[in-house]
């Protein structure tokens, strides 16, 4: 089904977290967001773009994503319609920017799903109805401040903890976490490529806690050398920045780079490639998860949506609006019993709530076809 489209708009939006959120890329206090809406003659479709403020998780920045946008993605759709399938391959002579292409391809996407009435877990595959939700936790000031965040979480109900490491926030904190809670707690780290090959005596002490993955322990551009960590640790490896494409993650897998995915969809170029990704896996038995990337509403509802794929055996980071809002754009997401409902909606199943994202909106532009 073809899609003619009469504009774009984009629209910058600031979302103040609840609690600054640190990682090894810096500290976020406010999420500067940049919203995707494609308006046909009858409908919209919305997206969100997950590139920060700065390029620190990777090359993109919400400036440039808007700007690649503007000058050069959207004048790329054709004026006579469209079929989402089609975007990737019209985008495709344009290198990289995948958080970009991603905004466009799942807004458009969505106007088309929303025309027929078809919800976007339905498209993708959706094999349940409600997903587990795993919760990240940045790095803490200190180990008690940690235990207490962790503790807070599981009260809320998350059914999986995710920790930040870095050099010289690692092994006493998680061995504190695991001391302190159930010995049954699902809990994983996460890196984000901080460490290197050297440290391999290191993070193999991180195998005495029963961690279900350690999460991109070394630079994005080596799967050769994730390969030869994989051989010095019992901890299973996960790979995040590291996997672009479906490409990247058949070379993962072949190498022994890793034995578990996490599959960001902005990260790769959209919800169509992810479910590609998760297909390959899937196909070699490889578990996969939904990671995220503080995502507002329409960001989260698009997730929830590929976290309930059949191969998506691990809990996400798909965490209830509450764990960064106090105030969501959409209609929030609530956890219940440590999981979150799959939107039955046509398209993604939400919208936004135009007083909330008026009042969120610091500017806004139009781009017609």
């Amino acid at each position: 089904m073809k899609t003619k489209i009469s504009g774009v708009e984009l629209r910058r939006i600031a979302m103040p977290l609840v609690a600054p959120f640190r990682t090894s890329f810096g500290v976020e206090t406010i999420r500067d967001v940049l919203l995707v809406r494609v308006v046909t003659a009858d409908r919209e479709g919305w997206a969100e773009c997950a590139a920060m403020s700065e390029p620190r998780y990777c090359s993109e920045y919400v400036d440039g994503a808007q700007d690649v946008l503007r000058r050069f993605l959207i004048p790329a759709l054709p004026k006579d319609g469209l079929d989402a399938q089609a975007v990737g391959r019209l985008l495709e002579p344009f290198t990289g920017h995948r958080m970009a292409k991603s905004a466009l391809e799942t807004a458009v996407l969505d106007a088309q799903l929303r025309g027929v009435g078809e919800s976007f877990g339905g498209y993708l595959g959706a094999a349940r109805d409600r997903v587990p939700c795993g919760v990240s936790v940045g790095i803490t000031d200190s180990v008690p401040a940690l235990l207490d965040a962790v503790a807070g979480y599981l009260a809320e109900g998350y059914v999986r903890i995710k920790l930040k490491i870095e050099p010289g926030w690692d092994v006493e904190p998680v061995r504190a976490v695991r001391e302190r809670f159930d010995d049954d707690l699902l809990l994983q780290v996460d890196a984000n490529a901080a460490y290197t090959l050297a440290d391999a005596q290191h993070l193999a002490q991180l195998d005495d806690f029963r961690l279900l993955l350690i999460e991109q322990p070394l630079a994005d551009d080596d799967l050769v050398q994730h390969a030869e960590l994989a051989k010095l640790l019992r901890t299973p490896i996960c790979l995040d920045e590291s996997i672009k494409s479906a490409a990247d993650a058949a070379a993962a897998i072949s190498l022994g780079s890793c034995s578990v995915i996490n599959i960001k969809p902005a990260r790769v170029g959209g919800y169509l490639e992810a479910r590609r990704i998760h297909d390959l896996a899937r196909a070699h038995g490889i578990p996969v998860w939904c990671g995220g990337m503080l995502e507002t509403g329409i960001g989260r509802a698009a997730n929830v949506a590929l976290a309930a794929l059949p191969g998506c055996t691990l809990p996400g980071d798909t965490s209830g609006s509450s764990r960064y809002f106090a105030t969501d754009i959409t209609q929030p997401f609530v956890l219940t019993d440590g999981h979150l409902e799959v939107p039955t909606g046509p398209g993604l199943g939400v919208e936004p709530l135009p007083d909330v994202l008026n009042e969120v909106t610091t500017s806004s532009e139009w781009i017609p076809l």
